[in-house]
């Protein structure tokens, strides 16, 4: 038995154009789009009536894969969750990318909430915590050459 790879990170989300918008600024690139529902999706992931919109974005060497939920039936009654970095349980997604600083400038632009100006660690990364729509954390990390 071993482990081959991750397959993709799933995010629920409510607005869901906004969360795609965020990620295709990124340069995430839409892969696919779909809708689900009915009783088999009920018992996969334990709900029932669930009646679901998806958007599958990747990079475009197919390597990274994030779905993007949007749960029409059942809705989450409780408002969207502002974490901080050391909240318990999956917390952030982490990207390797290149001129961080461009980046980030953008992001702020758009009005980003940036965790803290751009921090090198040791003589190895350059990075920067930053949160999306819906409360949604990214590491960025560019590599020191």
């Amino acid at each position: 038995m071993k482990i081959n790879r991750i397959d993709h990170v799933s995010i629920n989300v409510n607005d869901l154009s906004k969360a795609k918008a965020f990620f295709l600024e990124l340069g995430l690139e839409v892969q696919a789009e779909w809708e689900l529902d009915g009783e088999q999706l009920d018992r996969i992931v334990g709900l029932k009536d669930v009646k679901t919109a998806c958007v599958g974005l990747g990079m475009p060497d197919g390597k990274v894969w994030i779905e993007l939920v949007n749960f029409y039936t059942p809705t989450d009654e409780t408002d969207i969750q502002q974490p901080f970095a050391n909240t318990l349980g999956i917390r952030h997604i982490c990207f390797a990318v290149e001129d961080i600083e461009a980046i980030v400038a953008n992001l702020r632009k758009k009005g980003t909430e940036i965790f803290s100006e751009i921090q090198q660690y040791e003589d190895s990364y350059k990075l920067c915590y930053v949160r999306g729509p819906e409360g949604i954390i990214l590491e960025l990390a560019e590599k020191i050459s």
